[in-house]
């Protein structure tokens, strides 16, 4: 088990305009709103807690900011308002080295927002305001086209209009770009996100929203993989949580079950968003490694994430973690 506790440092490798990047993220920028309370409140109840803290999140956000923690060259195609928020996510990205050259501003929205509540066991129950996050457009795609195809792995999620990340997931295809889609928030979705998507990453509940059949077991999600990889995708993961993952890669008839070493849940919040970056991380800079492998180690970087408190402020460098991990 890996310790809870690790000092506060960040290794920073600052991307510039014009640099080839390794990951370019699509996606949204969230003001995370945090609430630790004993239980989740029952509707038409006030309930007191125990805590309150603000951070930086939505999933392209984390998911990016998670790349650049393990040292990831990463870039982050995102819209924000010009507001408090918008300008202390600019400045977070900035601070762990992220390319912010294509984090558009707009005074027509505010930055997205997520109140969230944390419980005693560490789950959490979230709502998405996302306000800006929805006028990144097609324009703004075309303006950021240098930093996409000249990326090794683009990240997408749904928390944008789901047209311009299926105009993301096209572009980077074109170019020879690896795509990855965390179908985050989940829905239906036409067939063509999975003809442009190299990896979909969804969670049980995704994958159950995409499929209509129940995922609650690792041998649901193995069939859920086998049904996803039958609609037309080559490369799927399906995450468990506390389970770990299932992963079936290319045309194999054979899917991997990896388990989750054991911890101790402090906060499970960004855990899906930190094995996503992760995975990202290790598939643009070790692809030598494989599919399998990656996700391997990504689990075990989440099973860091979740034994500290927090989204993104979680999520460890790479010199707080493992050496063997990056071997």
């Amino acid at each position: 088990m890996f310790s809870r506790k690790y000092p506060l440092q960040r290794e920073i490798t600052i991307v510039k305009m014009g640099d080839k990047v390794d990951v370019t993220v699509v996606g949204s920028c969230n003001t995370d709103l945090i609430s630790y309370v004993p239980r989740f409140p029952v509707p038409g109840e006030t309930l007191q807690g125990t805590k309150f803290s603000m951070g930086f999140g939505g999933k392209g956000a984390n998911q990016c900011v998670m790349t650049a923690k393990l040292g990831a060259k990463s870039a982050m195609i995102s819209k924000v308002g010009k507001d408090t928020f918008g300008d202390g996510h600019i400045k977070n990205f900035k601070d762990v080295g992220i390319c912010t050259d294509y984090v558009y501003t707009t005074t027509e929205a505010s930055t997205g927002a997520a109140p969230i509540c944390v419980n005693e066991s560490g789950q959490n129950s979230i709502v998405i305001i996302p306000g800006a996050n929805l006028l990144l457009d097609e324009h703004d795609l075309v303006s950021a086209g240098k930093v996409v195809t000249g990326s090794k792995v683009m990240l997408c999620q749904l928390e944008i209009n789901p047209k311009i990340t299926l105009e993301a997931l096209k572009m980077g295809r074109k170019h020879g770009v690896q795509t990855i889609l965390n179908p985050a928030p989940a829905i239906p979705l036409d067939k063509e996100f999975y003809s442009y998507t190299d990896v979909l990453c969804p969670n049980e509940s995704e994958a159950e929203l995409l499929l209509g059949i129940p995922v609650k077991t690792v041998d649901d999600a193995k069939l859920a993989a086998r049904k996803l990889h039958d609609v037309g995708c080559r490369d799927v993961i399906v995450t468990l949580g506390e389970m770990g993952c299932v992963v079936m890669e290319g045309n194999t008839s054979n899917v991997v079950h990896l388990p989750a070493p054991k911890v101790e849940a402090l906060d499970t919040t960004g855990a899906g968003d930190s094995f996503i970056g992760s995975l990202a991380y290790f598939l643009a800079t070790r692809p030598e490694l494989g599919l399998v492998e990656s996700a391997r180690r990504a689990i075990q970087i989440a099973s860091v994430s979740v034994q500290h408190a927090g989204t993104q402020t979680s999520y460890p460098t790479k010199s707080q973690l493992p050496a063997e991990l990056f071997s």
